[in-house]
């Protein structure tokens, strides 16, 4: 086995391996809003962070080996597609995982009560699972790129690599509006406790 195999077979499990970690994080968010008790909701939060900074430390061993191991690697080209939503997932939703962790703890003397519509609500907001979901699927569409099968400029090459931006556009568009209409179905359950308050402290004549 050449040089060149061998840095094929190390882009394919770097790439892989994060693929794995970022795919397992968007399906453990997408349950979240799911928990039924608080302490389940913080378990699950405590372990999706968890999966974020293994799926950081990924990254971080993709440029390293790409630095030590001889040779031209494909892995860090590869792992630019899921870098961009991982950034809005170190910026924008380990804020609202730690919002969801915290508000979780706030029930630690009473771990079974059930988990309160807003913590239900922030649990399913788009900037928390849609981020996390859209890297998982870009992480395994760079596993072509890892194992050198979309290379060449040109040609069939070309073509499968139109298409393979095609469904990642569709792919993206489906997250994002299925997590958009999740949070949307959540959200009111939120308000209604409040307004069915308002409507029983209103006096009988009111309107």
């Amino acid at each position: 086995m050449n040089a060149v195999d061998v840095n094929t077979v190390v882009d394919v499990i770097l790439i892989g391996t994060l693929a794995a970690v970022w795919l397992s994080a968007g399906l453990l968010v997408d349950g979240m809003p799911a928990a039924v008790t608080a302490r389940q909701l913080r378990r699950r939060a405590g372990l999706l962070s968890a999966l974020v900074g293994a799926g950081v430390a990924v990254f971080a061993a993709i440029l390293l080996v790409a630095a030590l191991v001889p040779g031209v690697s494909a892995a860090p080209a590869a792992a630019l597609l899921p870098g961009v939503p991982a950034l809005i997932v170190l910026t924008a939703t380990l804020r609202r995982l730690g919002w969801v962790r915290r508000g979780a703890g706030a029930f630690a003397a009473a771990p079974l009560t059930p988990v309160p519509p807003a913590l239900r609500a922030a649990a399913a907001h788009p900037l928390l699972s849609a981020p996390l979901q859209i890297t998982g699927v870009a992480a395994l569409v760079g596993l072509p790129i890892a194992a050198g099968l979309v290379d060449v400029p040109g040609g069939a090459a070309t073509g499968m690599l139109g298409i393979a931006v095609t469904v990642i556009v569709v792919t993206v568009a489906g997250i994002g509006i299925r997590a958009a209409l999740r949070h949307s179905r959540l959200a009111p359950l939120v308000l209604a406790p409040i307004g069915r308050r308002d409507r029983e402290r209103a006096p009988a004549g009111a309107r």
